[in-house]
């Protein structure tokens, strides 16, 4: 599974010439991953939402993956669709956050392949940080369906209550503070010592470096993906609003970024559960 670069493709005709060095080239290779990944995870995220609204209920197919969800979530089909559903999120917003990483690899894997080094795929380590996303959708999934059974979450997978949403808030926002989040975000940050000290030369080698990056971006952003629960799964606006977030902390430098998200989102949290609590106070007492 490792390549080099450095290739002479001047015997074959000009396209597939053409091909050949772009896929020999591992930043060429690793920006398409990103690209062609969030995509399909945005098309599968739309297909659904539309499913779900009735818009493409005529197809057998999309109608059998979305009723599930609005049916019984907790049968192994709906469970199947939820946790496809949370991994094709964590596609459409991780992956764009990831983007930095993976490239910084990928300019690593080209010098060496300039060298005529052996270098791995980015696809390797591509296919090792999604992995942790696969066990987070898994976790995700099952705690979404705990969410609807308790009727903390309707079956149109949005909150009930004020005060739940309003916890997740403050939960995630008090987490942007902590000692963890920044250990985690330093390495999101910063992933060329991570490479440098830990470079690998072989498939397996190079997949366990995505294992690691992985997880230190679920321990960067676990909690802001929770907040999904509180504002509706299938807000695409917040979606694309909590990528950006995501994508915007790993790409600036200090804590003022991060510190100013986890004071909107407690701000945010406790405007939700003092609107709450107004909605059933007594207007009077007898």
């Amino acid at each position: 599974m490792s390549e080099t670069v450095g290739h002479d493709f001047g015997h074959l005709p000009p396209v597939a010439a053409g091909l050949g060095h772009v896929f020999a080239r591992p930043k060429a290779l690793a920006g398409l991953c990103v690209v062609l990944l969030a995509a399909l995870g945005w098309a599968y995220l739309g297909l659904l939402l539309a499913g779900t609204d009735g818009y493409f209920g005529k197809f057998g197919l999309l109608q059998a993956l979305c009723s599930p969800m609005q049916d019984t979530p907790w049968s192994l089909r709906g469970g199947a669709v939820i946790a496809s559903m949370w991994y094709a999120m964590t596609l459409a917003m991780m992956l764009p956050s990831a983007a930095p990483m993976i490239l910084i690899y990928a300019e690593i894997a080209d010098t060496a392949a300039r060298k005529a080094e052996r270098i791995v795929s980015p696809f390797a380590l591509t296919a090792g940080y999604a992995a942790v996303w696969i066990g987070f959708s898994v976790v995700a999934a099952v705690t979404q369906i705990s969410f609807m059974r308790t009727e903390l979450l309707d079956a149109g997978m949005t909150s009930t209550s004020g005060l739940f949403s309003g916890a997740i808030f403050i939960v995630a926002g008090a987490y942007q503070f902590t000692a963890l989040k920044h250990a985690c975000l330093t390495q999101c940050q910063q992933p060329f010592p991570f490479f440098f000290t830990n470079w690998a030369t072989t498939w397996a080698g190079v997949f366990r470096l995505g294992l690691k990056q992985g997880s230190y971006c679920l321990g960067c952003c676990w909690a802001l993906m929770l907040v999904m629960f509180a504002v509706g799964l299938m807000n695409v606006i917040w979606m694309a609003a909590l990528g950006v977030v995501m994508t915007g902390e790993k790409m600036l430098a200090g804590r003022r970024f991060t510190y100013a998200i986890g004071t909107v989102l407690i701000v945010l949290g406790a405007g939700i559960v003092l609107a709450s609590f107004a909605a059933h106070w007594p207007m009077r007492t007898t």
